[in-house]
């Protein structure tokens, strides 16, 4: 007899409905075809000893387990339940009510129980649009899944539970998961504020613009400046997510496994700080599972590298591409996937290999060669994708000992959300969000200048020398300045302010 039931697998944040088709005929054997990995293999003694302890029998007969489309790699062990489910109805051992109605994933323990797996989020998506009827998920992957609409989600702890869904049974309004059963998304977790950042007036009007337009930014200072405090708060005065992109960030935590236990969509903007030691693959995604790296997870939050030119030089130039397309494909011998990282690059760095150079107290002891040597760890390409380079000098100690209130982090978030607000208005229906991903047709509709700023900034552009990208950058910049203080149009002090935070393009001679 022949049964099928449905599965599913994501290749990047695509997913694909398999088919889990098993034929039991006369004969001995069991085999299980599709292009499937060792994990897939191993899942028949897994699905045998976990029937076996709930009272089913083992057909004694040839045992056919085909995974389609028969093309794409199967890997994981997220496919035990749709074979276990398909198995005991094709020896006619259960009856199912609208078997085809239900898309089905989990990993099976040998008692019966069910332990979580990946993507639950973008399968339950894909089988709301491809009209299944419910999911069968883990109770904790099915959590993650909850704010989709359209489709039933099941939280299963069990083979029993699994049984009583496909059976019809009237009990089984309990194991839906839904916005009125679940609790609330877990609480935010506690973030830096720049009321306790002591001075800092221009390095913090600087991280001001660049949450507001989405900008990146590098921060260069001597040791104990505040770099990586400043950077800290930074998650403090962004907006909360949109759905659109609190969706899109949730999909890629869910594949990668990082939101299992989570209760709905992501609220809080992620901020992802790898160490200098990150390898590519961890940066960038890939791998033998075809996992996003850590760019995508920063999606539509920040990207924090602390020193920067520690980071490997091979490494950091591979995130040019991804700076400007706010995606990456990743292409191998076998697969080829595509993961979005539109993100904000917050890079932070010491001067020089003592960390001084520039420094008030004139304690740098590098030469001329170590610090062009140093600094040459970052591309002159790459530096260009970065659209705000500012110097952060040492807090001085009137600053320091000031028992004055620095403004909070509340009062400055209110400023970035109304300049966000005025850019989700402004860029409905063009597939971005914010200032910073403005592409030259945008760039042109949308930082129109007089004839007269137009020639005050190409002044600027011949006495800077810059390239057509810092141009752009420049532009880009001046829009959210102008969005911040409410004005409709670019002014010069827009202009002025813009080019004022390109500091590594008017000092040539620093690098």
């Amino acid at each position: 007899m022949l049964c099928k039931t449905y599965s599913a697998t994501c290749v990047g944040l695509s997913v694909v409905t398999i088919t889990v088709e098993v034929d039991i005929s006369n004969g001995i054997g069991i085999m299980i075809v599709g292009l499937p990995d060792n994990a897939v293999r191993e899942s028949l003694t897994r699905v045998l000893t976990a029937i076996r302890s709930y009272g089913f029998r083992i057909p004694g007969k040839k045992i056919v387990i085909n995974l389609a489309p028969a093309d794409i790699k199967k890997s994981g062990s997220s496919y035990d339940l749709a074979i276990t489910v398909a198995l005991l109805c094709a020896s006619e051992q259960i009856e199912a009510v609208d078997l085809d109605k239900y898309l089905m994933m989990g990993e099976l323990a040998l008692d019966g129980s069910i332990r979580p797996v990946t993507g639950t989020l973008p399968i339950a998506d894909h089988a709301a649009k491809e009209g299944f009827k419910g999911c069968i998920f883990p109770a904790a992957s099915a959590c993650e899944a909850v704010d989709i609409e359209g489709v039933d989600k099941y939280g299963v702890a069990n083979l029993s539970d699994v049984l009583e869904i496909i059976r019809g049974e009237s009990e089984v309004s309990r194991l839906k998961v839904s916005r009125e059963n679940s609790p609330e998304a877990s609480e935010i977790l506690p973030r830096g504020d720049f009321a306790d950042v002591k001075g800092q007036y221009l390095a913090k009007r600087g991280l001001e613009i660049a949450a507001a337009g989405g900008h990146n930014i590098i921060l260069i200072g001597s040791p104990g400046c505040g770099k990586s405090l400043m950077a800290s708060c930074l998650p403090s005065i962004l907006p909360p997510m949109t759905r659109e992109e609190s969706i899109e960030t949730s999909k890629i935590y869910s594949v990668s496994g990082e939101s299992i236990g989570f209760y709905g969509l992501m609220k809080e903007r992620p901020f992802r700080a790898p160490h200098n030691s990150a390898s590519k693959v961890s940066l960038l995604g890939g791998g033998h599972d075809v996992l996003p790296g850590e760019i995508s997870l920063a999606h539509n939050g920040v990207l924090y590298l602390d020193e920067i030119a520690q980071f490997s030089k091979l490494t950091l130039d591979m995130l040019r591409q991804p700076l400007e397309e706010g995606r990456i494909t990743i292409s191998r011998a076998r697969y080829k996937a595509e993961f979005p990282c539109s993100f904000m690059l917050v890079a932070s760095m010491n001067p020089c290999p003592c960390g001084y150079y520039g420094d008030k107290s004139q304690r740098c002891s590098c030469s001329q060669a170590m610090i062009s040597s140093y600094l040459s760890r970052i591309s002159g390409p790459l530096l260009d994708r970065i659209d705000m380079h500012i110097f952060v000098e040492r807090v001085s100690s009137e600053n320091l000992t000031d028992s004055g209130k620095e403004e909070s982090s509340s009062v400055i978030a209110r400023r970035v959300t109304k300049a966000r607000i005025i850019q989700q208005e402004r860029f409905k229906g063009e597939a971005i969000f914010t200032n910073a991903r403005m592409t030259a047709p945008l760039i042109a509709k949308y930082c129109q200048i007089s004839p007269a700023e137009r020639t005050f900034l190409a002044n600027l552009i011949d006495k800077l020398q810059l390239s057509a990208r810092a141009y752009s950058r420049i532009l880009k910049l001046a829009r959210t300045i102008a969005d911040l203080e409410g004005l409709e149009s670019i002014d010069y002090r827009c202009i002025s302010e813009a080019v004022q935070f390109r500091n590594l393009d008017r000092l040539k001679s620093f690098y």
